[in-house]
Order: C-alpha cells, then structure tokens, then sequence
C-alpha cells in the first residue's frame, strides 16, 4: 500500500471551467467536503479557463495592481490562490489536477508528497516520450524544488508546477500541466512578471507539445490516470 495515497480515489472529471476564482475555490470546497467526510478522497481534473493565479506574496508588491492589469490585457483573469508560490499561468491547453485525500496527521508527509507526485508526473510525461524529470531549473517561473521539467533541444522546460494546502485532518495538491500553446503563456509571464519586478527566463515557459509534437490534453489525462491506476483503485 502507498503511504501517499488512499486505496481508493474517486475520479471527478470538470467538465467546464466554473471560473477563474470559482475553479479555485471549488478545490477548497472539495477539500473541506473530504475532511468532513462527506466526500471520499478525490482527484478532480480539469481544463481551466485563461488564469494568471497569483501567488499570496505576489500580493503585496508594489506592481500587483499593474500585474493584474497585465494579465487582463493578455486575456487572462487574475486570481489568488491560497496555497504558496509565484504567480503561474494555465489556460484551455493544460490539465489541472486537484488531488484530496483525508489524513489524521496531513502535515506528516507534506514535503515528500511533492516528490512523491513529481515521480508520478514525470512517470506520466515520459509515458508519451517526453524527457521528464523532477527539480528546479534555474529562472523558471513559480520556482518550486519539485517542479517537473522537460528536456529538449533548446534547454528544459518547466511542464508542472505544483502547490498544496494542509488543513487539520486533510490536505490538497494541486498540479498544473502545460500541454499545448505555450506562446500566451509565455507572454502574459513576461508582462506580469515585469510588472511584479521578479526575473525570470521566459526560456523555462513550455508545454509537452514543444518537446513531443502531437502531445495532447486528452493524452496526458490518460497518462496522468494511468500512472495514478498503478498506485490506487480509480472508481
């Protein structure tokens, strides 16, 4: 039995975004409904709508104001997001993945669920071809010790990146995967970030589609619940 995961996950597949915000809140809805047992442990996937989900400390730089204009201007809507992190960026073209679980002790385990689920994202990506691996690469965007990165030609790309929320008695791991059209991504990076006045490499921003053309959002849902059905009963 895996120590990170329940034996049995309930899939629940979104079938349309609610909303930049409401997305959002529907994984701390989610995450309240599994501590109080009247969900069982979750995995929830989903293709959100364009967002630029700002981190809590992103909030109190002096350019926050003009960042969320930023985003606006690209077409993306501006959230905050209340687990940690730097500012990330996800639209139609990726797969969000909300994984909720109850734990007597959810703060046990919470750094090594990051290597945890990076081992099974990476397991996922390499499953279509892709050069996966977990780690940081230096001036990516939303740097996080567990990111998950791809390997190509032109350097490597960050493909995950992941956040998680600890409550007493239950806990949250989000994932968002890059897959397909990249570019606004990249773009709406480069003006919110400068707003916020962090440094980055817009290099680091990618989907698996720019290392293994063809790759789609279906494709890696199924990679994603096949590397999960290796693990753990999906009903």
């Amino acid at each position: 039995m895996n120590r990170f995961l329940a034996p049995r996950l309930a899939v629940h597949r979104q079938v349309e975004s609610l909303g930049a915000e409401a997305d959002l809140n529907r994984g701390l809805d989610l995450l309240a409904d599994v501590k109080a047992g009247r969900l069982p442990a979750t995995l929830r996937l989903y293709r959100p709508e364009p967002t630029v989900a700002f981190g809590q400390r992103d909030t109190r730089l002096p350019g926050f104001a003009e960042a969320r204009e930023a985003s606006l201007a690209r077409g993306f809507v501006p959230a905050v997001r209340r687990a940690g992190g730097r500012a990330a960026a996800y639209h139609q073209g990726t797969l969000v993945v909300d994984h909720i679980q109850p734990q007597e002790d959810s703060i046990a385990d919470a750094k090594a669920r990051f290597g945890f689920f990076g081992g099974l994202f990476t397991d996922a990506l390499r499953s279509l071809g892709v050069d996966a691996g977990v780690g940081e690469i230096p001036g990516e965007y939303c740097p996080g010790e567990f990111s998950v990165f791809g390997r190509g030609a032109a350097g490597h790309l960050k493909l995950v990146g992941t956040a998680q929320r600890v409550v007493a008695g239950a806990w949250l791991f989000s994932s968002v995967i890059v897959v397909e059209n990249s570019a606004p991504i990249r773009e709406v990076l480069v003006d919110t970030y400068a707003a916020l006045g962090l440094d980055w490499d817009p290099r680091t921003a990618g989907a698996a589609e720019d290392l293994v053309p063809g790759t789609t959002v279906d494709a890696v849902e199924a990679a994603v619940l096949a590397a999960y059905g290796s693990h753990v009963q999906l009903a």
